[in-house]
């Protein structure tokens, strides 16, 4: 006799593990425990085998005939299902580890050394974000470049032009990363590199040559409306022009008052690599007008509420901006920390320094054959040296008369 729903719904568990037959090899194991099991009785190729169906009552009478008929079918076919059922179990763990998500994930961590622990984060938030919730759960040989294309799309409609452009370069690496270790025979992303849509190049906000002298003017009275250090953190920023959050987090360790050098590891630089900053007199005066506030921390701009913590990414554009450069004051530009690196390189390439020793002062990576190889720290020291020395002397000069000095004109 077939089961019936109310049979086993009143089964009771006894002593002893009990058997309950329906039909077509479908049984029923009422366990000790109470636990109900389905198992289908079947036998292939003369031996006797047992499939397991799944646990009642997430599997009701009626699914696990169901599932008995698919089996009974395979049978026909001389398909083993308990096999089957292994070989689709295994096949779904490979997809898995080759899904998308899994090889981003491992071409991260791979890749992640070479990196800051900053820019680390952000590809591995980017990528997240922007497109697992479309292709991160599916095999890696199973996306199609339709698919890329429309998530660089989604992106690009929701005005992240920018993000748009990193998110399939990253894209792009993952499935290069995926064929190098031969989990994918080409890289779907491999060819779109026109897909992007064209938009204005957007440069961070930065002070016109014109309007540097009132800005210095400015800047040396901040302290008496705002903090000291934070004036002494963008005066050193004009002079090293360096990114912001590679100042923002300077250590004492890293200068040497003798060499008159600043030595940033490479671990807090953007692309990976140390970054040797020369010091002009000016910029070795504000040292030691910051070391009496904070020789004893081991960062030279601490926060000032956890000493520990470098300062802010807002102290400094916030002090900008008191000081009328938000934009909105009549006559005044908008101005940003980092836009005192295009100022910088806007007025060394302008009076005519080497281009070369500009890029390299301002950390940049050569693009081109072999120069895009990693470029030696130390490189054009000399001339950065006497360039960095005339920055400042010109950063002076601006300040007092409005005008920039020529060329190695505080060495005649």
């Amino acid at each position: 006799m077939p089961l019936s729903d109310l049979q086993i719904k009143q089964a009771k568990p006894g002593d002893k593990d009990v058997w309950l037959s329906d039909e077509r090899g479908l049984r029923l194991l009422v366990k000790s425990n109470g636990s109900k099991y389905w198992r289908l009785k079947y036998r292939f190729l003369g031996k006797q085998k047992t499939l397991a169906l799944g646990v009642y009552p997430e599997v009701s009478l009626k699914q696990a005939r169901d599932e008995v008929n698919k089996a009974r079918k395979l049978l026909k076919e001389g398909i083993d299902p308990a096999q089957k059922k292994k070989d689709d179990r295994y096949l779904a763990e490979v997809r898995h580890a080759h899904s998308f998500e899994s090889i981003a994930l491992e071409w991260w961590e791979h890749q992640k050394g070479t990196w800051t622990e900053d820019h680390a984060n952000r590809v591995w938030v980017r990528l997240r974000d922007n497109s697992f919730s479309q292709i991160g759960g599916k095999p890696v040989g199973d996306i199609l470049p339709q698919e890329v294309i429309a998530i660089i799309r989604s992106i690009e409609d929701r005005d992240a032009p920018d993000v748009a452009a990193r998110v399939l370069q990253d894209i792009r690496r993952v499935c290069r990363y995926a064929v190098q270790t031969g989990r994918l025979i080409s890289n779907p992303a491999s060819e779109l590199t026109d897909i992007l849509r064209g938009r204005k190049t957007k440069h961070r906000a930065s002070l016109p040559r014109n309007e540097l002298p009132e800005f210095l003017k400015l800047l040396d009275g901040y302290h008496e409306q705002g903090r000291l250090l934070t004036q002494l953190a963008i005066q050193f920023l004009v002079l090293t022009f360096v990114r912001p959050g590679e100042l923002r987090g300077a250590m004492w360790k890293e200068f040497d008052f003798e060499g008159k050098l600043w030595r940033i590891p490479g671990n807090r630089m953007k692309m990976g690599t140390d970054h040797i900053v020369p010091l002009s007199d000016q910029a070795i005066e504000i040292l030691e007008q910051i070391r009496p506030i904070t020789e004893h921390y081991d960062l030279v701009f601490p926060s000032e509420r956890r000493r520990t913590e470098c300062m802010s990414d807002n102290t400094m554009r916030r002090a900008i901006f008191k000081l009328g450069y938000d934009g909105n004051t009549s006559g005044k530009s908008k101005c940003v920390p980092h836009g005192f690196r295009a100022t910088a390189s806007s007025i060394l390439n302008e009076t005519g320094f080497n281009p070369d020793a500009i890029e390299r002062q301002l950390s940049h990576m050569e693009r081109d054959g072999v120069r895009a190889a990693y470029t030696h720290h130390a490189r054009y020291l000399d001339e950065r040296r006497s360039m960095m020395q005339w920055w400042a002397d010109c950063l002076d000069e601006l300040k007092n008369s409005g005008k920039v000095i020529p060329i190695f004109a505080k060495q005649n």
